[in-house]
């Protein structure tokens, strides 16, 4: 019993003194709020759901778009393919990196995505 004691608090010494060599100066980085949704990937479904909730807090942001405003309220397998032209001219207009950002302003602005642009959206927001 008294070896099992003193294997115990041998091994908290090592922990310790394992904590307190690693340990650097100025290494105490805070994440903020922000900072932390930069680096969701999809993979962490309760990532991307904090990351959504932060998301509607923050102002409507407009990618040169206000015309598509006229379509909030209308159902996503509502539009003509000329209406959902509009949409894919924006939609290619922008970068890359910009695509999430812009369905997130979509869905804020209760404007659904046509049916027929959501795989191609599916596609530049995973490249």
């Amino acid at each position: 019993m008294v070896y099992l004691v003193i294997i115990l608090i041998g091994l908290g010494i090592i922990v310790g003194m394992f904590t307190f060599l690693t340990h650097k100066e100025g290494d105490d980085t805070v994440v903020q709020p922000g900072d932390a949704c930069a680096t969701c990937d999809g993979t962490n479904t309760k990532c991307e759901q904090e990351c959504m909730m932060e998301a509607a807090t923050k102002e409507i942001e407009y990618f040169d778009d206000e015309e598509l405003d006229s379509y909030r309220g209308r159902p996503s397998d509502g539009y003509t393919d000329g209406e959902a032209e509009e949409f894919r001219e924006v939609m290619y207009s922008m970068r890359q990196e910009e695509v999430k950002d812009w369905n997130r302003s979509l869905i804020l602005r209760g404007i659904s995505l046509p049916d027929q642009l959501k795989d191609e959206m599916i596609l530049l927001m995973e490249s």
